[in-house]
């Protein structure tokens, strides 16, 4: 960032830290504790989907790279969801995944594509809850939809403080978006 940059409040955007989400298996064991929440075994990258046969054909690559237990899914904003499912107890190869999918569109020059990647837990009660990783602000915010396009607040920030302590939380809750519709959640 240049002086005028900073004379006229500009910041550079925060890089991405694709590696902050090797952080969720042992932030998984804090939220279990804290809150009750389980990991539901599911989690998804959502991206805008590039135009031509090279994105297609790296659609088909990751897909084939991670095998059975994921999917395409596009949402109704035009964003695609790839969705991974892997055994509920197995957050790491889950998280690992994930990472690859991120990791392999950024490598081939599709970063700006990314929008976010999620990891989905549920309580006793058969509440779901995701734990959302923003990809250009490289922070995490907890998502709980309530029924309808309702949210339980309080459960956000009381996951908000159990996690705080174990990832880089989004400090501005505007930006706490809503991923209504979200695949696996």
């Amino acid at each position: 960032m240049g002086w005028f940059d900073a004379l006229l409040g500009r910041s550079k955007p925060a890089r991405p830290d694709l590696d902050a989400l090797f952080a969720l298996p042992s932030a998984a064991v804090t939220l279990q504790a804290a809150t009750g929440f389980t990991p539901a075994g599911v989690g998804s990258v959502c991206f805008r989907a590039a135009e031509g046969g090279a994105f297609i054909q790296l659609e088909q690559d990751i897909q084939a790279l991670l095998g059975k237990g994921t999917e395409l899914a596009p949402d109704s904003y035009g964003y695609t969801w790839l969705v991974v499912r892997r055994p509920a107890e197995d957050v790491a190869s889950l998280v690992t995944d994930l990472h690859a999918v991120n990791s392999t569109l950024e490598g081939n020059g599709f970063g700006p594509s990314l929008l976010c990647s999620l990891v989905t837990f549920t309580d006793p009660r058969n509440r779901r809850l995701a734990i959302v990783y923003l990809y250009k602000q490289g922070t995490f915010y907890p998502f709980a939809p309530a029924g309808g396009t309702q949210r339980d607040n309080a459960l956000e920030l009381q996951v908000r403080g159990a996690l705080a302590g174990e990832l880089k939380i989004e400090p501005d809750l505007a930006r706490w978006f809503p991923v209504w519709g979200a695949p696996g959640l």
